[in-house]
């Protein structure tokens, strides 16, 4: 069955999308790469397939002001004037903020941002004169005379690159044609008729150049392109003859001696993995870089390769944790089969059976869960051009250098931090690093240096963001708490450093003396504490005063499964991430001690502060009454927490809860075990903010889960199948 033309276009522009997104990025870069070395052939030339590849890709699904702008763009970069090669980093960052601009417009279809200013700064710097141009826009008739001596010249609308894939083509000896088609005036969609030429013209074989032409009063619309085939002209007329749509098809053999003056047939130079690049004006053969790595100016449809909405992913792995659900439900009954035959011979059957299933489903698991996994490098491709952006503000000179680029991330915990880190980068520019003569008098190079980097560390990633500045005052963040009222002065002299540095993550707090473009508003930071507790993350600050200071971000793997320890408190059954507890140890009652406000532990050479989640023992209990303690790990601090015992270690399933559910943070979510009964999960970030306010205050040191305002109860659920579903 055929796509009808508006789906074909539908799915072409999404296409575009994706790829223009990577295109705009990848300008970026290269626009930043421009700046430190200007005049760069090898960065020269890069940057000219990625503007003639956006204006290629966004001509085809009728773009018009991207391509036009990304054409007046390609104008400039094909000038050998030194002028020109000095204003293209900053023009390349104008067109990549304005191109990212004009994209977010046509995919929400809303109003386009204006886009003239740059239009003229590009059209005076192509033509060195701004009299002219401003002629050249206001006046029909030179325009329509510029259309009539395009329309005279075959293939005058082909880009510098497109003439050099035909010229190669020419010179290894292929059949090569001029394909010109006039649209049918009575044509309803010129839009999908375009699309459906290209697609009979691929048929017949490589497209090597492409171009599209309006209707206007005096002349219909037409497509016009290069076409390599080994089929004769009278075939490819015919197969571009298509009724109401073509209304005339002119093909025409392209000869050797036919190709364009300029360009140099001998493919000696050219790199054998790209089809359309050459030796730049001003820049002898011999002394060209290779360009073996860079990418082609038309790009090819990689077999390997496909794409897939992420909503199909998270359905995939919504129904796999199903299955997780029904794996713990079997194995639940297989224990209670053989408590009640224990010398069945089917017992050893459903064993071996339900090994292997578990094998298989694991492995599913992990193949789904490396579907959603994605390299951080994807997100930290942006951050160069926020730098520099940020110190140019800033009027300082920081470099930007980036590790583990390659370190996988679940993608939705990937598009979640991307603010956090914005504003971590932000603020380690606009107040961590020093300006250039306060570096230089403390004995520092000049341009501060911004270390952003991911790698992992057992079943989680660390993002660390570091700085080489001046490091965090901690007295004056103590402070500034104590001014903007968020502490009370006694309360701020008892804090830790770590508990001291914590404060800053806190929601309006802030050191600027005066609001700036970067600063002094009251927001920021608290972002970072906001996004990493949604995300079952921790935040980790170390700073040294006059050597800068580091963010350590802890990230889960995926937030849809963990590896879970289970325990009960006062016969409830609770769990947390088995990656945050450091240690179990069990003790006595007695030797359990208060030290002013807050119960401690004496653990090997250390004194461990805890906090209890139960109710404390009651006058005249028995001492001895043994309890356990789950050590936790939480940045540069530990602390245990007092439960009754310890259930089992599991895989579970989360569950999001509705606040009609649960009504307090201690609880994250929730998780259901194979024989139906489900199992709390609790909140590590809301249980440090307690543990430290314990410490600090006094208040609510025992029984925080002991009056839990909870509508789940642990019995086994009727349904666990339907109970798996909605928690």
């Amino acid at each position: 069955m055929s796509v009808p033309p508006d789906d074909r276009m539908i799915e072409l522009r999404n296409l575009f999308f994706e790829s223009a997104e990577e295109l705009v990025l990848t300008l970026n870069e290269e626009a930043l790469r421009l700046e430190k070395s200007p005049g760069d052939p090898e960065t020269s030339r890069s940057l000219r397939r990625t503007v003639h590849t956006l204006k290629g890709d966004s001509a085809a699904c009728n773009y018009r002001e991207l391509s036009e702008l990304a054409h007046a763009f390609e104008d400039v970069l094909a000038l050998d004037n030194p002028a020109a090669a000095r204003a293209v980093p900053e023009l390349a960052l104008r067109a990549a903020d304005l191109f990212a601009a004009l994209l977010q417009a046509y995919r929400g279809n809303t109003k386009l941002p204006e886009i003239q200013s740059l239009h003229d700064d590009l059209a005076r710097l192509a033509h060195g004169d701004p009299a002219a141009v401003a002629s050249a826009k206001s006046s029909p008739v030179t325009k329509e005379t510029k259309e009539k001596e395009n329309d005279a010249r075959p293939g005058s609308r082909w880009s510098e690159y497109e003439q050099l894939a035909i010229a190669r083509a020419i010179e290894e000896g292929k059949n090569v044609y001029s394909v010109v088609v006039q649209l049918d005036p009575q044509c309803a969609m010129p839009i999908a008729a375009r699309q459906m030429l290209q697609l009979a013209l691929a048929a017949m074989g490589e497209i090597l150049a492409l171009a599209a032409t309006d209707a206007t009063a005096e002349a219909p619309a037409r497509s016009e392109a290069a076409l390599a085939s080994a089929k004769s002209a009278e075939q490819i007329r015919a197969k571009c003859t298509i009724p109401t749509i073509s209304q005339k098809v002119e093909v025409t053999p392209l000869r050797r001696e036919e190709a364009p003056a300029h360009v140099p047939l001998n493919s000696a130079h050219l790199s054998e993995t790209t089809k359309q690049d050459a030796t730049p004006p001003g820049v002898r053969p011999g002394d060209a870089h290779p360009v073996a790595d860079a990418p082609a100016a038309i790009p090819v449809a990689s077999e390997n390769i496909l794409r897939v909405d992420a909503e199909r992913i998270d359905s995939v792995l919504n129904l796999v944790g199903e299955l997780i659900l029904a794996k713990s439900m079997l194995q639940q009954a297989l224990i209670e089969f053989g408590h009640r035959f224990p010398k069945d011979t089917l017992r050893g059957k459903f064993s071996d059976a339900m090994a292997f299933q578990a094998r298989v489903l694991n492995d599913l698991q992990r193949s789904v869960m490396k579907v959603r996994m994605v390299p951080v490098d994807q997100l930290f491709r942006r951050f160069p051009r926020t730098v520099r952006d940020v110190a140019h503000q800033s009027g300082k000179e920081v470099e930007l250098v980036i590790q583990g680029g390659d370190t996988d991330l679940d993608k939705s915990i990937l598009d979640a931090i991307a603010e956090p880190l914005t504003h971590l980068l932000r603020n380690s520019v606009g107040h961590g690093i020093e300006p250039a003569s306060e570096r230089v008098a403390a004995g520092k190079r000049p341009q501060g240096t911004l270390r952003l980097s991911a790698y992992h560390q057992g079943n989680q990633v660390v993002i660390e963001v570091s700085d080489d500045g001046g490091g965090i005052n901690i007295d004056k963040v103590r402070a500034r708490a104590v001014a903007q009222a968020i502490l009370k002065p006694e309360d701020a002299a008892r804090l830790t450093e770590g508990e001291s540095l914590e404060l800053i993550l806190r929601p309006g707090f802030s050191t600027a003396k005066e609001v700036t473009e970067l600063s002094g508003r009251g927001i920021g930071l608290d972002v970072v504490q906001t996004v990493l507790a949604r995300l079952k993350g921790t935040v980790q600050i170390e700073t040294s005063a006059g050597r800068g200071t580091t963010f350590r971000l802890r990230l889960p793997l995926t937030l849809a499964i963990i590896r879970a320890l289970l325990f009960r408190v006062e016969q409830r059954l609770y769990a947390l991430p088995l990656n945050a507890v450091a240690e179990i140890t069990r003790t006595h009652e007695d030797a359990i001690h208060r030290v002013e406000h807050y119960e401690v532990l004496q653990l090997r050479n250390d004194v461990l502060p805890l906090l209890r989640l139960g109710r404390s023992p009651e006058s005249g209990a028995n001492p001895q009454h043994k309890v356990f303690v789950l050590v936790i790990n939480h940045g540069d601090r530990k602390f245990g927490l007092i439960v009754d015992e310890l259930a089992s270690e599991e895989e579970l399933v989360i569950k999001a809860l509705d606040d009609q559910s649960i009504t307090t943070d201690l609880v994250s979510g929730a998780s259901i075990l194979g024989d139906g009964r489900v199992v709390l999960i609790l909140n590590l970030i809301a249980l440090v903010d307690r543990f430290t306010r314990v410490r600090r205050e006094g208040s609510g040191a025992t029984g925080l889960l002991s009056n839990l305002n909870c509508t789940l109860q642990n019995e086994p659920q009727q349904s666990a199948a339907t109970a798996g579903g909605h928690v």
